[in-house]
């Protein structure tokens, strides 16, 4: 009997955790008057991380970017309490997107590329079908270039991040950590990484999925509907 999955992620409690609080409490609360600059902050990332600890408990979905993600958060916390000049803030932020871009190139010549956690795994891709499908036709050669022109499409989705990310904190973090203008900063940035970086990124992304499903159609002789995870049947 095969292990039940995990239960899926909440996307509104996602947002709430890791935007919505963070941005409210840097920009309206992190004043003198209220909760001061160092407590506004911590009590800012506290959500973030919090949040992540929580959906790995509630999933047991452990992987390398969630840690990267909660490393990121721990970072941005640190750089804070150090008080370091605001570039090392953007050069964290492209950090992070960069080490990720490159685990996913790296890992294709692995066991375990990354391209199969991310796009072809069993919550979007009927994995067993479309593998008995493609030892069938004997494209596995084929499909392992597939997968890498996918790992490449998506390492440059986090590579554009990196770069939108660096850019977006030398417009907008001009203030040292440890004062109320720099929490307001670093809430207007975490606000504005939704529209500026999240969505050209998924745009890619969406589009290495695309690019992958087309090509697993051609090798596999199965259509996409067929390629997909079909949900289970209501009861």
């Amino acid at each position: 009997m095969s292990a039940a999955p995990p239960p899926k992620e909440n996307l509104l409690i996602n947002i709430a955790c890791n935007v919505v609080a963070p941005s409210v409490i840097l920009a309206k609360f992190s004043k003198p008057e209220w909760l001061g600059p160092k407590p506004g902050l911590l009590i800012a990332l506290s959500f973030p991380l919090a949040y992540g600890l929580y959906d790995l408990a509630r999933r047991r979905n452990f992987n390398f970017l969630s840690a990267l993600g909660f490393v990121s958060t721990l970072a941005t916390g640190g750089l804070g309490l150090l008080k370091l000049p605001p570039f090392w803030f953007a050069v964290k932020e492209a950090v992070v997107p960069s080490l990720i871009g490159l685990t996913v190139i790296v890992s294709q010549w692995t066991r375990k590329p990354l391209v199969r956690s991310l796009l072809f795994n069993d919550q979007v891709i009927d994995t067993p079908r479309v593998e008995a499908a493609l030892a069938t036709h004997g494209r596995g050669s084929d499909f392992h270039q597939l997968l890498l022109r996918a790992s490449w499409l998506l390492a440059g989705s986090f590579f554009l991040s990196a770069l939108l990310n660096f850019g977006l904190a030398r417009v907008i973090i001009k203030s040292l950590p440890d004062t109320p203008e720099f929490n307001e900063e670093l809430g207007r940035m975490t606000l504005w990484s939704w529209p500026v970086i999240v969505f050209p990124s998924m745009a890619i992304m969406l589009f290495a999925l695309w690019r992958l499903l087309k090509g697993l159609e051609g090798l596999s002789g199965l259509t996409v509907d067929e390629i997909l995870r079909q949900p289970p049947p209501k009861s």
